[in-house]
């Protein structure tokens, strides 16, 4: 009773400054137009009427948005969500609400309505409501991350979902999520396998465990017979926990998955060829925007690096190495050069100093690698000119690495699944650690985006890379 009048209370919070920051933007839509309009603004003359022939309008707008804001869960605070979702939910909401408002006037044939007023109060409406949850976000994080409202958190399976669930909640302190261990029939707190949480106890133990750890959710990661599912649904509803499913083959899926209705049967999509296509065409036009962007932008820096390249050795500015790309067609991958000129004919002799696991060839102090190239690859500068393979479509802003042709031939039929993509300047593995990871960890981490990718994704991982490029941690 007391979590619910909590909750309740903090929505209604959330809407008094949802109603303010309304007020606000459309007093500051009004002063910016207000050459437009046939009174002065002020927010006694904007909300009391005086003098203020369009008041209904901005009572309608404001209630609009409020309703809206409401419709798409804006008055609950989503730990698990990235901020990026709940703007893009205020972005729907106000534009939505604008147009129930525009509807309005011209079904009340409300004259003289300017119509910049929508348009200015639609873009200050979505920046105030945008900022100030934003903040709340940082300021909610800041709490949680402290402690404060987290949650006690229970995972039914310790297997290899289990624990990847649970190395992703240890990572994101700001959902507030403390994980108390596992349930599992098949494994102990003494396996070998089961690493970071214990293992609490068996399924049949699921009423007691919840109890005595003061268990607020659960996690459900493996898919048990029916009889035992319901069992477990029935008990948590009984103990009001609250339960989360891992979809099975949640690995295999593509992109985002639908869920919808056939009469009372809920169902999910889990591929959807169409919208692959549709998506696949969004990502190209993207990477071209951005590729011919960033070109443009950099086109100093790539003198200088070019200056710097040449003065350093004698050679290329640019070094093209052979590489597999989008259904195993071969493309020249650009590089600045960072080697000496003869560094392939010395690859054989340092073979045995590798020190990464699977195909790839790396060591931390080649003796290839010139002064500047050091430089060049702490910073990834070499990859650069990769923005030319992204423009004529051998590769895209994000996606698996492409391999060296003689690496990637020594390996298994994992490596046909990264081919079903064009390469990326940057991924997964890049973000996580670049060399510093294993093999198999990097071809899981590419298969995974592979079957999951979506813009939001792809915008993740390029904001995460910039700060992972700046410190320069696991490049050589």
């Amino acid at each position: 009773m007391v979590n619910r009048l909590r909750k309740f209370s903090i929505r209604c919070v959330y809407c008094l400054i949802d109603i303010f920051a309304v007020c606000a933007a459309i007093y500051v839509t009004c002063w910016i137009c207000q050459h437009k309009l046939p009174f002065a603004p002020n927010f006694e003359v904007l909300f009391l009427g005086y003098r203020n022939p369009f008041q209904v309008v901005f009572a309608l707008w404001l209630l609009a948005i409020l309703f809206f804001n409401s419709l798409y869960g804006l008055y609950h605070t989503h730990r698990e969500r990235l901020e990026t979702y709940e703007v893009f939910d205020v972005l729907k909401s106000v534009t939505l609400a604008s147009l129930v408002t525009v509807v309005a006037i011209y079904i009340f044939k409300i004259e003289d309505f300017p119509r910049s007023v929508i348009i200015f109060g639609a873009v200050i409406n979505f920046i105030f409501l945008s900022v100030w949850r934003i903040l709340k976000r940082f300021f909610v994080e800041y709490l949680v991350a402290r402690g404060y409202n987290n949650f006690n958190v229970l995972i039914v399976g310790a297997g290899k979902v289990g624990q990847a669930l649970a190395e992703e909640i240890k990572k994101r302190p700001r959902m507030g999520l403390r994980i108390a261990g596992y349930l599992d029939d098949f494994k102990t707190s003494t396996d070998p396998t089961v690493i970071g949480y214990p293992v609490l106890g068996k399924l049949s133990d699921f009423a007691e465990i919840v109890r005595k750890e003061f268990i607020s959710e659960i996690f459900i990661t493996i898919h048990p017979n029916s009889e035992v599912f319901l069992n477990l649904l029935e008990q948590a509803r009984d103990l009001r926990a609250s339960v989360r499913v891992i979809p099975q083959g949640f690995d295999l899926l593509s992109g985002e998955f639908v869920k919808y209705n056939i009469g009372f049967i809920p169902v999910l999509e889990y591929c959807r060829e169409e919208a692959l296509s549709l998506k696949s065409a969004g990502k190209r036009l993207f990477d071209v925007f951005f590729s011919m962007l960033f070109l443009i932008l950099l086109s100093p820096m790539f003198v200088f690096l070019a200056l710097l390249v040449k003065m350093d050795s004698p050679g290329p500015v640019f070094y093209f190495s052979k590489r597999y790309g989008r259904q195993g067609k071969k493309f020249a991958m650009i590089k600045f050069r960072s080697m000496r000129m003869d560094a392939d004919e010395h690859l054989a002799a340092l073979r045995e100093q590798n020190e990464v696991d699977g195909p790839i060839f790396k060591i931390k102090s080649d003796p290839r690698v010139t002064k500047a190239g050091k430089l060049l690859r702490r910073y990834s500068l070499d990859e650069l000119p990769q923005f030319f393979n992204v423009l004529v479509g051998d590769m895209s802003l994000v996606g698996p690495r492409p391999f060296p042709i003689d690496q990637i031939e020594k390996e298994d039929l994992r490596q046909l699944k990264r081919l079903e993509v064009r390469p990326g300047i940057t991924g997964l593995w890049q973000i996580r650690g670049r060399s510093d990871i294993s093999f198999s960890r990097l071809v899981r981490w590419d298969i995974w985006y592979i079957n999951n990718w979506s813009f939001w994704l792809d915008m993740q991982i390029l904001w995460q890379t910039i700060p992972v490029v700046l410190r320069g941690k696991g490049a050589y």
